[in-house]
């Protein structure tokens, strides 16, 4: 007969459902508060999260041990998340750069096959918000906080035509139509 400790474990697994969230840990860092006694260490966490549609959250936490600051930056993650608006759920719809302190930043679509190419925190980012073909070069500091929070200011300028035609008041077509003919066209330039 299995004890009762062993039923209320498989119990409590089953009712576990597996997060919506992609984590991942892009830095730790060691840091000491210098006291009385000599240093007291504690531990410093940037955490990353995203459900890989286009929802992505960055978080920091800092404690006396390891797990528990990833478990306070992965919380301050999910109440960062912000959404991207995607092209055909696999890249952006335009170039951006981002800047923030001395970390400076940028992002190209790229066509199908690309990959993530970016290095370190941007990866980390763009992986977890669920873009599968981009470039991405970092410019400035390769401090990681600054790194993930210019990530996120070329971002969050990110937009889609569907947003661009409700602000002018236009429909989807006129925009994306636009580019094909009107003051693009060869006709027009020579003109």
């Amino acid at each position: 007969m299995a004890r009762p400790s062993e039923n209320r474990n498989e119990r409590r697994d089953r009712t576990e459902e597996p997060s919506e969230f992609v984590e991942k840990l892009v830095a730790i860092n060691r840091v000491a508060a210098t006291v009385k006694g000599g240093r007291r260490f504690s531990f410093a966490a940037l955490m990353v999260v995203g459900d890989q549609k286009g929802r992505v959250g960055y978080g920091h936490g800092k404690a006396r041990e390891v797990p528990e600051a990833i478990r306070k930056a992965t919380e301050e993650a999910k109440k960062s998340l912000v959404r991207v608006p995607l092209r055909e759920s696999r890249t952006l719809h335009h170039d951006g750069y981002g800047r923030w302190g001395a970390g400076k930043i940028q992002l190209r679509a790229a066509p199908p096959g690309t990959g993530v190419i970016a290095g370190g925190p941007m990866r980390a980012v763009l992986e977890t918000l669920g873009v599968s073909d981009v470039v991405g070069k970092s410019l400035g500091s390769s401090n990681p906080y600054n790194m993930v929070r210019a990530t996120f200011e070329a971002l969050k300028v990110q937009s889609s035509p569907r947003q661009i035609a409700s602000k002018r008041g236009k429909k989807v077509g006129d925009i994306l139509t636009r580019r094909n003919d009107g003051a693009s066209s060869p006709e027009a330039i020579e003109g």
